[in-house]
């Protein structure tokens, strides 16, 4: 009863948000924020109840902690969901949920690390006869980050040709 009243739930993916966004290009060694957002079905708290005659088990789920896999070899463990970010935190590290790269995405398929968050859900569970139980479930999602460094450009004063890097 305890899994029918989970299933109602659909418990879903988090839905993953970062600073740089997936379609921008993060700096070497400059702050990457991760968060994800909040819904019901996504972070929780969820509360359901299966049924049958003479017997009620109530299911409460909330997420306890996202594990981020940041594709270099790093997890950052965030028990939150972490901060949004917004324009006027310019260059800070996120007070919640961050990170760091210290080398580019160049070499990598894509020119992208592959970012997974998982998201680890706590469901307790009680039925109306007084059992209880805890159950511990896992639902992911994935992203890919684009990790570029800031590189000075020399001009020629006299016009001359400059050659550059080939870029991702």
């Amino acid at each position: 009863m305890a899994y029918e009243a989970i299933a109602q739930m659909q418990l879903a993916a988090p839905l993953i948000k970062t600073a740089p966004a997936t379609g921008q290009i993060g700096l070497v060694n400059m702050p990457v924020w991760m968060w994800v957002t909040k819904s019901e079905n996504t972070w929780g708290p969820i509360v359901r109840t299966a049924s049958v005659p003479g017997l009620s088990v109530t299911a409460t789920a909330q997420v306890k902690a996202i594990n981020w896999s940041m594709g270099d070899g790093k997890t950052v463990r965030c028990e939150g969901p972490g901060t949004p970010y917004s324009a006027a935190m310019g260059t800070k590290a996120s007070p919640t949920c961050g990170h760091r790269y210290v080398k580019t995405s160049r070499k990598l398929p894509n020119c992208r690390y592959p970012v997974t968050a998982v998201a680890q859900w706590d469901i307790t569970w009680e039925s109306t006869l007084g059992d209880t139980g805890q159950i511990g479930m896992t639902q992911q999602a994935a992203t890919r980050l684009r990790i570029g460094e800031a590189v000075p450009v020399l001009v020629d004063p006299d016009g001359g040709q400059t050659t550059a890097e080939p870029a991702c």
